[in-house]
């Protein structure tokens, strides 16, 4: 049977869309599926601010009456201009093992992309740097925190197959905190705050944060990530709403601000417990019981499993040794906790100077990850 590939946009197609992808990995012990009304919201265009410099188009795959796959077409416009380059994106791009299926989907996403001026096929990634991105390659047989896309392994094949090439890999890192601080890093820590007249800044809420940097922490984001792969600036919106969704839900005893004597923020570190299976045990619903596992691991006291979010310095202080304020600051936490295990998410196979930070302690490189390209 034929495969039939449909653009949508309804809410019910939308719905469609996002039980797909639990359906296909129903059985996988290491997938862990998006917060479904997160999920659903991503592609509401009133809700997520990404659509104000970007536009999307989904579809489904179809063998008869049955949905064999997904795709979404973006183009994130103020990306585009930032790199000076016309790409089509491909996301949330999940199929059986059929290169018919996977083939036809990314036909669909040219096409469209071809008729909105583009020439070159990227992905896979998401809106922005926020979402999903980058094929698992490598590291099949770890669990998928929340943060991170998980796929098959024969995902692979058919990116190639359809002419895909590696334009940017990234690693993941797994760490196991020791029992003390490397004396080093504890130094350095306090000789930079001395020197520089550096301090760290503890703030319990996202109120909090607003209250005392208003949205100038995203600033710092962005002066630290511009040069990173398929980045785009922040609009206010975008500031806005990941203050509210994203931040609103960590444990601020993982988020470290370091500041200089004017009260500016110049480097951060943060990070959350690991929630991936209390989400797998709700399967991302919320309703009716999902919130209360959710909850529960947002809020343990205990826990073996940390994910560091994200971590920088300005760019004109990086190489300072203010990175090891922010690893001085969170370390005692990770014993508080009982933190066995620290997970980073991706970093780029090219970006030594962050990896660097957790290269001193034990661990292994344990994830790889690729975005392709393509002319079109």
């Amino acid at each position: 049977m034929a495969v039939e590939i449909r653009p949508i946009s309804t809410g019910k197609d939308i719905r469609k869309f996002v039980d797909f992808v639990n359906e296909l990995y129903k059985d996988c012990e290491n997938y862990c599926p998006p917060l479904y009304g997160d999920e659903i919201d991503t592609f509401d265009v009133k809700k997520n601010p990404a659509f104000d410099i970007a536009e999307c188009q989904l579809f489904l795959a179809y063998r008869g009456n049955k949905i064999v796959g997904r795709i979404a077409a973006i183009i994130n416009y103020r990306a585009n201009e930032h790199w000076g380059v016309k790409k089509v994106r491909f996301g949330w791009f999940d199929f059986i093992d059929d290169m018919e299926v996977s083939h036809a989907l990314l036909d669909a996403v040219v096409e469209w992309g071809r008729q909105k001026g583009m020439d070159v096929l990227n992905g896979p990634v998401g809106f922005t740097d926020f979402d999903h991105e980058g094929l698992l390659i490598e590291g099949f047989e770890y669990l998928a925190p929340l943060a991170s896309l998980y796929n098959y392994p024969y995902y692979e094949k058919h990116l190639e197959a359809y002419g895909l090439t590696k334009e940017n890999d990234w690693i993941e890192i797994q760490i196991a905190p020791p029992d003390v601080l490397p004396e080093r890093v504890e130094r350095l820590a306090r000789v930079v705050a001395e020197r520089g007249h550096y301090r760290v800044d503890k703030v319990q809420s996202v109120k909090e944060l607003l209250s005392r940097y208003g949205y100038s922490y995203f600033d710092v984001i962005d002066e630290c990530y511009k040069v990173l792969y398929n980045f785009q600036p922040f609009t206010q919106r975008q500031k806005e709403y990941y203050s509210k969704y994203y931040f609103s839900i960590l444990n601020f005893d993982f988020v470290t601000l370091v500041v200089n004597e004017k009260n500016e923020i110049v480097g951060f570190g943060i990070g959350m417990p690991d929630i991936s299976k209390a989400v797998r045990r709700c399967g991302g619903k919320l309703l009716p019981f999902g919130w209360y596992h959710l909850l529960k691991a947002l809020k343990a006291k205990q826990m073996d499993t940390f994910d560091l979010l994200l971590i920088g310095v300005r760019p004109d202080l990086q190489g300072s040794g203010i990175n090891a304020m922010i690893i001085a600051d969170q370390f005692p936490y990770f014993k508080q906790y009982g933190i066995k295990t620290v997970e980073t998410t991706s970093i780029m196979e090219t970006n030594v100077r962050n990896q660097a930070n957790f290269l001193m302690f034990p661990h292994k490189i344990h994830k790889r990850r690729r975005a392709y390209v393509k002319s079109i």
